[in-house]
């Protein structure tokens, strides 16, 4: 499996090429050359499997330059019962993902069972087992750098904490994530791993990583990697739930269903994307955001306006507090027909500080091919959600879900399940779940006091030469 950016002026790598370099040379994203198509055969197939068997069968169809031996040993370490074990009582761990059915028809999918309660465990796991095995073979070290808006940190340093040949270096917007967030990554010891929160937003500390990963000769010096979901590994391994949840959900393969993805960077439902065009038997692709609604504003017009930090609003769903989606360029590559003139020429007026329209062009013709639907969900709207949902079903969900759930109950259809995507425990955002509900979200027992821990963390400006002299020091 080749691998070709999304603005074509790099050549064609294979997987473990892109899964160290993040962003390509010429600034654009990997995809495949071309997506591997699913059989119906091998739907029926994979219908039975356990999670670690579904994982290896869709991933040995993207990554091709990894004995088949050893990506079976890399995914079964990843994707265990003991790791993802914080599941809700009376659910089997073993399932990974277990599917919630709060009433017939509607249900969550169980994606934040992982070290630390987010979905983004589902592929950083996999994804800290991959960098390692991949380095010990060349020979080779690397110097992670990565943004993240809460959830995204926190797995990246929970799958690379003691991983040989891996430092982390991790930016975060300064006082914006809960305290739960900044706990959980501040408060590790580990040698490897180093916090610096930036002073803005989410889009400030995603400008530094692609200003960093754009200069090519500091990036080979220090060997600078990517977790973002930028890292295509990332996406991949986020396809394998979007089946998982497709099979749990039906009786059999002559069905469809539609997936609710809350969504900020797109990276998430650019899987539920990629999954569809494999061959996945999607009807519906539901993106739900919050406050910040660049994202459902393309949906809803066709216009795509990344809007600048000061127009980029805090809320009490903040993983989703961003205004530049990074991943939603491998969707554009996609809709252009994979021209990649079409999407540097998007792209040169976005990274210029502006917008595209495509009113009135093929492109938005085209648009309705895709089956995505979108809609939006403030503060109120989460507040009633997490409310209803605790008093009608008897489940607590945290704010990012709440606005997945939101939006979700807006696009139903008769005969088509709605899986909404479940993406953190409410403990994370338990200020969010205390103006709900009146009381304390639950929490593991083991994370008693992790607000109380001692923290590591340096506060920077958001300029992209401090964070490159911080990594040179310690690199």
């Amino acid at each position: 499996m080749q691998y070709v950016s999304t603005r074509g002026q790099s050549p064609a790598r294979e997987f473990c090429d892109i899964l160290l370099g993040g962003l390509a040379p010429d600034g654009g994203l990997y995809l495949p050359e071309a997506y591997p198509q699913v059989t119906r055969a091998e739907l029926d197939e994979w219908r039975a499997l356990p999670y670690h068997a579904l994982a290896l069968a869709v991933l040995s169809k993207f990554i091709t330059d990894i004995p088949a031996c050893d990506l079976k040993t890399l995914v079964d370490r990843s994707y265990t019962a003991q790791a993802y074990r914080w599941c809700r009582p009376g659910r089997d761990a073993s399932d990974i993902t277990p599917l919630t059915t709060l009433e017939p028809g509607l249900h969550l999918l169980e994606l934040s069972n992982g070290p630390t309660l987010a979905f983004k465990d589902m592929a950083m796991q996999l994804l800290g087992n991959l960098f390692e095995y991949v380095l010990e073979k060349r020979g080779e070290t690397i110097n992670i750098l990565g943004a993240t808006s809460g959830d995204t940190g926190s797995a990246a340093e929970y799958a690379m904490r003691g991983k040989h040949g891996v430092k982390v270096f991790m930016l975060s917007p300064h006082g914006l994530m809960s305290e739960f967030q900044r706990a959980q990554m501040y408060s590790l010891p580990d040698a490897n791993i180093f916090n610096i929160a930036i002073r803005g937003m989410f889009d400030d500390c995603q400008d530094i990583v692609k200003a960093v990963s754009n200069d090519a000769a500091f990036k080979a010096q220090y060997r600078i990697g990517a977790v973002n979901s930028i890292n295509w590994a990332r996406v991949a391994a986020q396809i394998v739930y979007y089946f998982k949840g497709y099979f749990e959900a039906t009786r059999t393969n002559d069905e469809s269903v539609a997936f609710a993805v809350p969504s900020g960077n797109f990276g998430n439902i650019c899987a539920g994307h990629v999954a569809r065009m494999m061959g996945l038997p999607v009807a519906k692709l539901v993106l739900a955001t919050n406050e910040n609604d660049v994202l459902d504003e393309f949906f809803r017009s066709g216009v795509y306006r990344p809007r600048a930090t000061a127009e980029t609003r805090v809320t009490s769903s903040p993983s989703m507090d961003i205004s530049k989606a990074s991943n939603f360029e491998r969707f554009a590559f996609d809709l252009a027909g994979r021209d990649a003139s079409v999407v540097r020429a998007w792209w040169g007026k976005v990274d210029a500080g502006g917008s595209f329209d495509l009113r009135g062009t093929p492109y938005m013709a085209r648009l309705p091919e895709f089956r995505f639907a979108s809609g939006t969900s403030s503060h109120a709207d989460r507040l009633a959600t997490i409310r209803a949902t605790w008093e009608k079903y008897g489940v607590m969900i945290d704010p990012h879900t709440a606005d997945g759930l939101k939006v979700a109950l807006t696009r139903r259809e008769s005969g088509v399940p709605m899986v909404v995507l479940e993406t953190a425990q409410p403990v994370k955002f338990a200020e969010t779940i205390r103006e709900a509900l009146g009381r304390e979200p639950d929490r593991p027992r083991e994370l008693e006091g992790i607000e109380a821990l001692p923290q590591r963390v340096e506060v920077m400006e958001a300029e992209a030469g401090a964070v490159k002299a911080f990594i040179a020091a310690r690199a």
